[in-house]
């Protein structure tokens, strides 16, 4: 007979509350080629007029720009790459932050220590959320807009309410 481990033992704990929170992009890719194909062509069709104008070098600077744009949407879409994981169970509160390179940082953090503090705004409803514990305060959620940060605070809450009422069990008569 083996003994459990304490990594083993939080395997077995039932999950009372996960989230992944990506960036939300709201330009697919058929859209950036449609951008990009109505950028592209009615920059060439004002260089071209310069051109003929006489002006040449506002040539290079029309495709200059189309450049420049789509290097912004390489590095907009690369930075989507990054996300958060919050996972709440009885005795953990995980939260994991990938950065758009892969660089994992990763916080294990006792319920029963945690509170959630938001920075609201009357007009826009929350714009941070904060999970504190022990005086430390961890940034989460930056991801979400007011209205997505307001759901996600109430479902943590209500998952940290019950991982601090504790494990509860069924009467089978």
């Amino acid at each position: 007979m083996t003994a459990m481990t304490a990594d083993n033992a939080s395997d077995l704990e039932p999950t009372i509350f996960s989230a992944v929170i990506t960036p939300h992009r709201s330009l697919g890719r058929v859209g950036f080629i449609l951008v990009m194909l109505v950028f592209g062509v009615s920059s060439f069709v004002a260089g071209i007029v310069f051109l003929l104008a006489g002006a040449w070098p506002v040539f290079g600077f029309c495709g200059l720009d189309v450049l420049l744009l789509f290097l912004a949407f390489r590095i907009n879409y690369g930075r989507a790459a990054a996300y958060e994981e919050v996972t709440v169970t009885a005795l953990t509160l995980k939260v994991r932050k990938v950065s758009h390179r892969g660089v994992v940082r990763e916080w294990v953090l006792n319920p029963l220590w945690v509170t959630l503090d938001k920075i609201s705004h009357e007009e826009f409803g929350i714009e941070r959320l904060f999970l504190v514990s022990r005086g430390k305060k961890l940034a989460i959620g930056n991801f979400l807009g007011p209205d997505e940060k307001t759901s996600f605070a109430m479902a943590l809450s209500a998952a940290l309410n019950e991982a601090k009422r504790g494990p509860t069990r069924t009467v089978i008569s």
